[in-house]
């Protein structure tokens, strides 16, 4: 078994497994939401798309995502974990700056896709049977330390050979034993998000391994 971990969307490679890893905030968002019991995310790479597919659910959906950190004002909610610890509607329908963007990507790349996060961290680890890439979000296409980090995490409870990636993003690992530290590694650009750190760097709390399942129109759905 072989893993490698993309740290740019642009590196991305085809595998049996894809991991995508967005720990800031969409892949822990959508883990938390389906772990308080929302049926499914249906994941968009634009605001237009999430909308029109809003328009077609009606009530039993809600939308909410975010740019650069900030919550869109036509939507319902914003992309904080924290939103959704108890479900609003059937469907959740998210679309973020980076995270959602790479979940439909890597639908179009791997045969199987799931999702990562350090919130069920070892639920996702314990998944892995095959050869696997772990996909990082990044930002706006370009290398994110705390997408390294949690990739890394997830590296180290495999037992795979290692890609020089995979290798690199485990030394980063390593090198903040404490998730928070790791996470805030990375410089932030507005303030406020400090609840949503600490929240995101709970360590193995939720069992659910979020997984891709169709696309629904131009979402990828994303289901328990």
């Amino acid at each position: 078994m072989r893993c490698h971990v993309a740290f740019t969307p642009a590196e991305a490679a085809a595998a049996p497994l894809g991991i995508v890893v967005d720990v800031m905030r969409a892949t822990s968002t959508i883990a938390q939401a389906l772990a308080s019991g929302y049926n499914r995310v249906l994941c968009c790479a634009e605001i237009e798309d999430a909308l029109a597919v809003k328009a077609e659910l009606g009530a039993a959906a809600i939308t909410a995502g975010e740019r650069d950190a900030q919550r869109i004002e036509a939507f319902d909610a914003g992309a904080s974990p924290r939103e959704f610890l108890k479900p609003r509607a059937e469907t959740l329908i998210l679309s973020t700056t980076n995270g959602t963007r790479s979940i439909v990507a890597a639908a179009a790349s791997c045969d199987e896709v799931v999702l990562g996060a350090l919130l069920n961290l070892a639920a996702v680890a314990a998944h892995v049977s095959d050869d696997t890439v772990i996909l990082c979000a990044g930002y706006k296409h370009a290398f994110a330390i705390d997408d390294a980090y949690c990739a890394g995490r997830i590296v180290q409870l495999l037992d795979a050979e290692r890609t020089d990636a995979a290798v690199a993003s485990q030394v980063i690992a390593e090198r903040f034993p404490d998730a928070i530290d790791g996470i805030n590694a990375r410089t932030y650009g507005p303030p406020g998000l400090e609840e949503d750190i600490a929240w995101c760097s709970q360590v193995s709390v939720l069992d659910v391994v979020p997984r891709f399942s169709r696309m629904v129109g131009p979402a990828a759905e994303v289901v328990p």
